[in-house]
């Protein structure tokens, strides 16, 4: 009798398949191991996490069989496994996402959780923030988490996206707190002041774009180039984020915001107001 494959021998297997097969990692794993582990836990109908203390359990046949179809399927159509399995993780936080957005992956997620030190000065003061850019909502999320009495703006371009950051909101029941807006980057925003602005607008050059492995190539254009819309010239002055710190003496409107980058000699990576 052929012995069962063991948790961890799948993980190896399929890690193993993904190297073989050359596909791209960079959609919330960044090697064969976790990209495979994520797969293969999923397919066992496990939460991700850590292979070790499980990996000698042996598997039942169809949950092999399930887990070795989703590896096949990943290097078959080089989807992210992120849109294969309809979620996306920044740290323990669990998102929602389909092809309709990008995979979030920005390291302002950190800087969120560390409620934007040093840059804002006084946490208790940001009563009101804004997320441009915001895809999946995933950001204006956090921010929502990290300043508790803040009211959210969430914008983006794309209908689409924000029928998917509607979701994301929802399952963390923050309608209440965080405003999804339709907007050409300002365009449709009144000349509120916000103590608080993010950006991570669209950042990869037209020519980089055509150099992008498969996996880039599943997910918007609009949300990695931006060449169709207004975020090309924030994406050019931001580098890819800008972030305004609150102060007791003032706020940022949108429009300020965007006249501020556009004037700028040198990128701004951060601005403290």
């Amino acid at each position: 009798m052929t012995a069962r494959p063991t948790v961890g021998s799948l993980v190896l297997e399929a890690a193993g398949r993904l190297e073989a097969a050359g596909v791209s990692f960079g959609h919330g794993t960044t090697n064969a191991f976790d990209e495979a582990a994520w797969l293969v836990m999923r397919a066992l109908g496990r939460a991700p996490g850590d292979v070790a203390p499980i990996a000698g359990e042996p598997v039942e046949p169809a949950g092999a069989k399930a887990a070795r179809a989703l590896v096949a399927r990943r290097i078959r159509t080089r989807k992210p496994a992120a849109y294969l399995l309809n979620e996306a993780w920044l740290g323990a936080d669990r998102f929602y996402v389909d092809e309709r957005v990008i995979v979030p992956r920005s390291f302002i997620a950190e800087m969120a959780r560390d409620r934007f030190e040093p840059w804002v000065a006084d946490p208790a003061r940001v009563a009101s923030a804004l997320d441009l850019c915001t895809g999946s909502g995933c950001l204006a999320i956090l921010l929502a988490h990290a300043y508790p009495e803040a009211d959210v703006d969430a914008v983006d371009l794309s209908s689409d996206a924000l029928a998917v950051a509607q979701r994301n909101v929802a399952d963390y029941g923050l309608a209440g707190r965080i405003n999804l807006i339709r907007s050409d980057l300002c365009a449709n925003l009144v000349e509120k002041g916000y103590d608080l602005i993010i950006s991570n607008p669209p950042y990869v050059t037209d020519r980089s774009m055509e150099a992008l492995p498969a996996e880039y190539r599943h997910e918007p254009a609009m949300a990695l180039s931006g060449a169709p819309w207004g975020a090309r010239q924030a994406r050019q002055r931001s580098n890819g984020v800008t972030v305004v710190g609150a102060s007791a003496e003032s706020s940022l409107s949108c429009q300020a915001w965007l006249r501020a980058s556009a004037s700028s000699a040198q990128p701004l990576r951060s601005q403290r107001v």
